[in-house]
């Protein structure tokens, strides 16, 4: 039987929550589309919403990159072999789900679907219930005092 020492999840919740948030906020705009802002400053949040997925996909590459460099899984129903604190986990300790939370954001932007930005937080939310909590009591379980100092400097989120 796995416990959270072995992995923090037995299925790989982020990626599916942001994915259902995805679905449902087409299938929401398909059913019930809500207004978006007309004209210059319409065209200009679509500008920002490009700017924010550049954003959000540098983040989750650099995590990425990180996560390989300190040669540690990815997956978040895998268990950590290392705690990686460099690059973007330097300023979150979830940079991938800020990249994601940022990337249903800026496409919400370029789409200009309202249910994109109403549903980001959402899954944010749902990431911290269903993910983060789990994934801090495994990476204090596996290393203890060099997490918990880790935590103390650097925020969950932003």
């Amino acid at each position: 039987m796995s416990t959270i020492d072995d992995r923090p999840n037995t299925l790989p919740w982020p990626p599916m929550i942001y994915v259902a948030a995805a679905a449902l906020a087409l299938i929401l705009n398909w059913l019930v589309p809500l207004p978006w802002i007309p004209g210059p400053f319409g065209e200009f949040l679509f500008a920002v919403g490009w700017l924010v997925v550049a954003g959000a996909l540098a983040i989750d590459v650099a995590a990425m990159r990180a996560m390989r460099r300190a040669r540690t899984t990815i997956m978040p129903n895998r268990g950590s072999d290392h705690l990686v604190v460099s690059g973007p986990f330097s300023f979150t300790r979830n940079p991938i789900y800020v990249g994601n939370t940022m990337l249903m954001i800026g496409i919400g932007l370029i789409a200009g679907i309202v249910w994109f930005l109403l549903l980001a937080p959402v899954a944010a939310y749902a990431t911290t219930k269903l993910a983060i909590e789990r994934e801090e009591r495994h990476l204090e379980a596996r290393f203890g005092k060099k997490y918990r100092d880790y935590r103390k400097k650097v925020r969950r989120w932003i």
